[in-house]
């Protein structure tokens, strides 16, 4: 079942209230806020809200420190490696991120790294930040199956890594940023847990059962199953790339803490490279330029089975603007969950 809207500000604050009472600070739990209702705006559900439960209980569990803040551990001009201290993933990313921008504003290029960093959400959101300071950014995230895999390299039938998820943001002037935010999965694994919990089978390529064979069933999954590489053997690369780039490069393995991040995002790596749009000519020669591709891309007339070309990042683009004025819908089921957390930390709302 789907409930009626709610209003962005009304979704935000009770995220706010609930992770409060949680034992967050005020502009922690803002900022988790913020991503999230931003994830659920754009269309990203696997990304939103139905996490929050999981958040309370990693703060109760000690996965994560509500009241921490990131630090730099070492720096450059251009360079940084940035230890979240465990706290919230959000709060860590947007840091990094924005020490980076900072960077290039300055030199051109940067490349910041983050340790101790728990779930960061929507990758594509960083790109995003990016690109609204007239900044190119190519954002690696991995680490995930250190401890438990859930993916398999192609040809394998055990796992080895995770979704281990790849953003790419460009600038665009007057138009939307073009966005590339993907696992290198066919699928989130939240997308699995979310069809588990609503019953429903997943479409064939997804995931292979415990013995290695295809399977449509999302519990098989949670049962010795894995995740396949989306395209074969070159998202099977990329996932190996990803890797490399996110734990490998950032060092993340000398930063992981026993219980800190969980099993999940003990070992996490994230590193963000950013550039800005305007290194070889000047921004307005290079945005028109994407502008024109852009118009280009949607132009091409769409196959008999599709209704329109869109560029990466249309799509949430054209979500958010509608999720402002009519608001946001749940499934009932994530609603429920919001409202038992809230009301076990004393929090009650409807």
């Amino acid at each position: 079942m789907i409930l009626p809207s709610i209003k962005v500000n009304d979704l935000t604050k009770a995220i706010e209230r609930i992770l409060l009472a949680a034992g967050s600070d005020c502009d922690n739990a803002k900022r988790v806020a913020h991503a999230l209702v931003l994830s659920e705006l754009s269309g990203i559900a696997t990304h939103g809200v139905h996490h929050l439960p999981r958040y309370v209980q990693s703060i109760h569990d000690g996965e994560i420190v509500p009241t921490a803040k990131p630090e730099v551990i070492h720096e450059t001009d251009n360079t940084a490696l940035v230890t979240g201290n465990w706290t919230f993933g959000f709060v860590s990313a947007d840091f990094g991120m924005k020490i980076g921008i900072d960077k290039a504003r300055d030199h051109q290029v940067a490349i910041v790294s983050v340790v101790q960093v728990n779930h960061i959400g929507r990758v594509g959101e960083y790109a995003e930040m990016a690109a609204e300071a007239g900044m190119i950014s190519i954002i690696f995230s991995s680490g995930y199956g250190k401890i438990v895999p859930v993916a398999v390299p192609y040809g394998g039938s055990k796992p080895l890594l995770s979704t281990n998820p790849i953003s790419i943001g460009v600038p665009a002037g007057k138009e939307p940023p073009m966005v590339l935010d993907f696992a290198t999965t066919t699928a989130a694994q939240s997308k699995v847990t979310i069809a588990l919990r609503q019953g429903k089978k997943l479409p064939d390529g997804l995931i292979i059962d415990k013995l290695g064979s295809p399977s449509t069933k999302p519990a098989d999954l949670f049962d010795g199953g894995s995740l396949l590489p989306f395209g074969g053997h070159k998202g099977s690369a990329l996932m190996l790339a990803c890797e490399m780039l996110g734990r490998l490069f950032s060092g993340a393995d000398a930063y992981a803490e026993p219980v800190r991040g969980g099993d999940g995002m003990r070992y996490q790596g994230v590193t963000f490279i950013i550039f800005r749009a305007d290194l070889n000519q000047n921004s307005d020669e290079f945005t028109g330029s994407m502008n024109d591709l852009q118009k280009q891309v949607r132009g091409i007339p769409p196959a008999p089975e599709f209704d329109e070309v869109v560029v990466p990042g249309d799509l949430e683009a054209r979500a958010r603007h509608t999720g402002r004025s009519e608001g946001i819908q749940l499934p009932d089921e994530v609603w429920s969950s919001l409202v038992d957390v809230a009301n076990s930390l004393g929090v009650f709302f409807t």
